[in-house]
């Protein structure tokens, strides 16, 4: 069913039983999806926002969008403080908040070049160093050779933003 709306875009609702294989009945739930499943995403993990100060995010958050804070930590390895926070009754993704730990860590680089704001996309994955092979395979660049630790204690690895139409794409594999 399409929906025209005035706006010129065309909204297209389809409705598919997720648990089948290749989307239900119909097959594919898009054009070319079996080609993909070696990565093995599983859905959307969280979106990570960088932030200078995270005490003050966490306010904000918890004050404006009434989002708690379920965990939090600090990655001296990344040299970033986070913090995941649940929506709701937290049942679905996070956001995440990362905040430098150190001068020169990846988070203070990225603030001092584009600011506050969105900084990543992360899906989980059943296995980052599959996803990552058949990424690579597809002609993408991964940021690191083998997974790094992430968020409690997960192994992530990232795809190179210039070959993922501008956007840090993370994977993440949780424990």
């Amino acid at each position: 069913m399409t929906d025209d709306t005035s706006s010129g875009t065309t909204a297209e609702n389809v409705t598919v039983n997720p648990l089948q294989p290749g989307g239900g009945p119909a097959g594919p739930r898009h054009a070319g999806e079996g080609a993909f499943s070696d990565v093995g995403l599983l859905r959307i993990d969280h979106v990570g926002i960088a932030v200078a100060d995270l005490d003050e995010a966490l306010r904000f958050y918890a004050e404006t969008f009434g989002l708690h804070c379920v965990h939090q930590e600090t990655n001296e390895e990344q040299g970033v403080r986070e913090a995941m926070l649940a929506v709701g009754d937290g049942a679905g993704p996070r956001l995440q908040l990362l905040a430098p730990a150190r001068p020169g860590s990846a988070i203070a680089r990225f603030l001092d070049r584009s600011g506050p704001g969105l900084q990543q996309l992360a899906y989980t994955v059943a296995d980052v160093e599959a996803a990552a092979a058949a990424l690579r395979a597809r002609g993408l660049r991964l940021l690191y050779d083998t997974p790094k630790r992430g968020t409690a204690g997960s192994r992530i690895n990232f795809v190179h933003p210039k070959d993922a139409g501008g956007v840090l794409v993370e994977l993440v594999e949780p424990v």
